[in-house]
C-alpha cells in the first residue's frame, strides 16, 4: 500500500504546480520545451489510464477521447480537435488517484498478463512495478509544469 501512497503524494504535487500555472501560459511552448502545461498536464491523466489498463486488462479507461492528444511523440501542434479545457483537466486529475488506488489495491502483486518493456533497458512484471513507473513518470512530467511555470512567468 505504501506504493499507492506514494501515487497519491506524487499527484498532490503535480496538481500544486498545474493550480499554480496561468492561464495565459496553459498553451505557451517556450523554446528548449517540447510541449505546454496543457499537454504536460493531459499527458499525466491519459499516462495513468493507460497504464491502469496495461496492468488490470478489465480496467476501461476515462476519456479515451483524449488520448490521441496526450500520448508520447503528440504536441499542440499537430492537434486536430479542440483538446479539453484545463478545468476538465484538473477535474480529472483530482478524481483519477481515488478511482485508479481502488482498482489496483488488491492487485499490486500481480504479475502483468506481458511484461512491459521501457526500451532495452527496464522490464516491468507486476502491477507494483507499473504503478512505481507511475509515480516516476508523475515526478518527471510535474518538474516539466513546474520549469515552464518559471519559463513562463512573466
Amino acid at each position: 500500500m505504501e506504493t499507492l501512497s506514494q501515487l497519491n503524494f506524487a499527484r498532490v504535487y503535480t496538481l500544486g504546480k498545474v493550480k499554480q500555472s496561468k492561464e495565459t501560459a496553459y498553451d505557451i511552448k517556450p523554446s528548449g520545451f517540447n510541449n505546454t502545461i496543457r499537454w504536460n498536464t493531459g499527458h499525466l491523466f491519459a499516462t495513468m489510464e493507460t497504464l491502469t489498463k496495461r496492468a488490470i486488462p478489465s480496467y476501461e479507461p476515462m476519456h479515451p477521447e483524449w488520448f490521441p492528444l496526450f500520448v508520447p511523440g503528440t504536441s499542440p501542434g499537430s492537434w486536430e480537435v479542440e483538446p479539453p479545457t484545463m478545468d476538465e483537466l484538473v477535474r480529472a486529475l483530482e478524481e483519477q488517484p481515488e478511482r485508479i488506488k481502488a482498482v489496483l489495491k488488491d492487485n499490486l502483486q500481480n504479475s502483468l498478463t506481458e511484461p512491459m518493456a521501457i526500451g532495452k533497458f527496464h522490464q516491468m512484471e507486476t502491477v507494483e512495478a507499473i504503478v512505481q513507473f507511475m509515480v516516476w513518470h508523475e515526478g518527471i512530467h510535474a518538474g516539466i509544469i513546474h520549469a515552464l511555470n518559471r519559463a513562463t512567468a512573466e
